[in-house]
């Protein structure tokens, strides 16, 4: 664990933070919900009576957003989250992070073996649900989640757009927000990804959303965009 020399709030991002170190390099962070323990071998620092988190925005496409400057951070405290495609836990774990013990997070991922360290992951954190599922089918969770004010979705699927569209009909609040991380190569290898990114944000507008931003991750992921939008229906 480092001693931090100061730690102030990301701006415009609540409960984000920029950690500085006594070596003058800075890293992004957040509040660790659970004291003393790592989700990914990230970094802790100590400040006064608290403990933060490294960010680390080559593992996060969240984090590298906010480092890329998208609008607005719609995640905040208490919020109850739908995070579709939540892998090994590592973004979700930050979000669990910023919604504290007031929120929630529904993380679904559909991979068995993955599951493993997600549910190892949600163990420490009692805000964090594993929802072993595939998220183009969101009538097969629907007991488990209620309704969400917000949607993070990181699937590797041809549908991506569609698949938040249909789970939005079920689970997000009229108003909400989503983030959507577009893999353009994993939609279709053939085609430029700006052309991919036009498609799937089509998608999303003719399913009741209000894009507010579109955001690049290069040079933190290729190939790779964050959409913004409300839910409008």
């Amino acid at each position: 664990m480092a001693e931090a020399v100061r730690v102030y709030e990301y701006s415009p991002y609540k409960d984000v933070y920029v950690v500085e170190l006594d070596d003058g390099s800075t890293r992004l962070a957040t509040k660790n919900l659970v004291p003393g323990r790592r989700v990914y071998d990230e970094w802790l620092f100590k400040f006064g009576d608290v403990e933060y988190r490294e960010w680390n925005a080559y593992r996060s496409k969240l984090a590298a957003a906010l480092l890329k400057g998208i609008r607005e951070l719609g995640v905040c405290r208490g919020n109850k989250v739908l995070y579709l495609g939540a892998g090994s836990g590592t973004t979700a774990s930050h979000v669990s992070d910023i919604v504290g013990l007031e929120g929630r997070v529904y993380a679904v991922e559909f991979a068995p073996r993955v599951m493993r360290e997600l549910i190892s992951v949600a163990e420490e954190r009692v805000n964090l649900i594993p929802i072993l599922a595939d998220a183009r089918f969101p009538q097969r969770y629907r007991y488990l989640v209620e309704t969400v004010d917000g949607i993070y979705c990181d699937v590797a699927q041809p549908e991506q757009a569609s698949l938040v569209v249909l789970n939005a009909k079920y689970f997000l609040k009229s108003g909400g927000y989503l983030y959507l991380a577009i893999k353009a190569r994993s939609i279709d290898v053939t085609k430029e990804p700006d052309e991919i990114y036009r498609r799937e944000i089509e998608t999303l507008k003719r399913g009741g959303f209000e894009v507010i931003d579109v955001i690049h991750l290069d040079p933190f992921d290729k190939d790779h965009a964050m959409v913004y939008a409300k839910y409008i229906r």
